[in-house]
C-alpha cells in the first residue's frame, strides 16, 4: 500500500498532502488521536468507549473512523447520548440493553461461516453484560447464539442446551453472585471459555469481586477471565479465537 501511494505521488496523480493523509497512522483531533491503522495491525478498527466523552467528542471520533469506511462501534453509551447522536447520524443503530451504538460499512460484510460464538449468562440480571458481549461479537462479524438464564441454581436449564453449546468455537460465560457457571461450562466443552464476572449480587459479592475470584480459581481448564462487567472484553477475545478457527 505504501509503495502504491508513493508511486502515485511520483506520477503526479495525487498530491503530497493527500499522500500524507493516506500514510498517517493516526488522526489528531486535538482531544483524541484516532488510530486508523488499528484494523491493519489487529483486524478490528478502533472502538469508542462512550463513558466520560461528550456527544460532540464522540461524533468527531466516529466521523473520523467512518470516513475511512471502517465499522464504528461505541460501547457504554447512555440512551440520552445515543439519541443526540442519532439525530446527526440516523444511519447508526442503538442497542439499548447493551448500551452500544454502531454502524457497519456495506464493504465489511460478515464472512460466511457455520461456526458461532456461544454467549451464556447465569441470570436475567446479567443480561446487560451479556448483550454487550453478544452485540460486540455480531458487529465484529461473528455468528452468535445466546443461551440466557442458565445458571447453576437450575443446572438442568444448562444441560438441556449442552449439545448446542459444545458445538461452538468459543463460549463467553457471564455470571454474577458466586460466579460458578464458567467452571461448569468449562467441564462440559472442548473449546476455550472466556469468563466474565458481573457486579450482580448481594453485599459479600463485593460488586463482582467474589465472582472474579471464583473464576480465577476455577478448577476447570481452558478458562480465561476478563474484568468485572467487561462484556466487550470477553467478546473481543472470543472474536479473535473465532477468526482463527475460521482460518482452520
Amino acid at each position: 500500500m505504501m509503495e502504491d501511494i508513493l508511486r502515485k505521488v511520483q506520477e503526479g496523480s495525487i498530491s503530497i498532502e493527500e499522500a500524507k493523509n493516506k500514510l498517517a497512522s493516526y488522526e489528531d483531533l486535538g482531544f483524541a488521536k484516532v488510530d486508523h491503522h488499528r484494523k491493519k495491525r489487529q483486524g478490528i478498527p478502533e472502538v469508542i468507549y462512550g463513558e466520560g466523552k461528550t456527544v460532540e467528542q464522540i461524533i468527531s471520533i466516529l466521523e473520523a473512523i467512518k470516513a475511512k469506511e471502517n465499522d464504528v462501534l461505541i460501547t457504554r453509551i447512555s440512551e440520552e447520548k445515543a439519541k443526540q447522536i442519532l439525530e446527526v447520524h440516523p444511519e447508526f443503530t442503538f442497542e439499548k440493553l447493551a448500551q452500544i451504538l454502531y454502524w457497519k460499512s456495506t464493504k465489511n460484510t460478515n464472512e460466511n461461516s457455520d461456526g458461532y460464538i456461544a454467549i451464556l449468562c447465569a441470570g436475567t440480571s446479567d443480561l446487560k453484560v451479556a448483550e454487550e458481549a453478544a452485540v460486540t461479537a455480531e458487529v465484529m462479524g461473528c455468528n452468535v447464539r445466546r443461551f440466557y438464564d442458565v445458571g447453576v441454581a437450575g443446572i438442568h436449564r444448562l444441560l438441556d442446551q449442552a449439545k448446542e453449546i459444545q458445538q461452538a468455537t468459543v463460549s463467553v460465560v457471564i455470571a454474577g453472585m458466586e460466579g460458578a457457571l464458567p467452571s461448569v461450562v468449562g467441564g462440559l466443552v472442548s473449546h476455550p471459555v472466556i469468563a466474565v464476572p458481573t457486579s450482580v449480587g448481594y453485599g459479600a459479592n463485593f460488586k463482582g469481586l467474589s465472582a472474579l475470584l471464583t473464576m480465577l480459581n476455577s478448577c476447570a481448564s481452558g478458562i480465561s477471565v476478563v474484568n468485572i462487567d467487561n462484556g466487550f472484553g470477553g467478546a473481543y477475545n472470543a472474536v479473535l479465537i473465532d477468526r482463527l478457527a475460521r482460518k482452520g
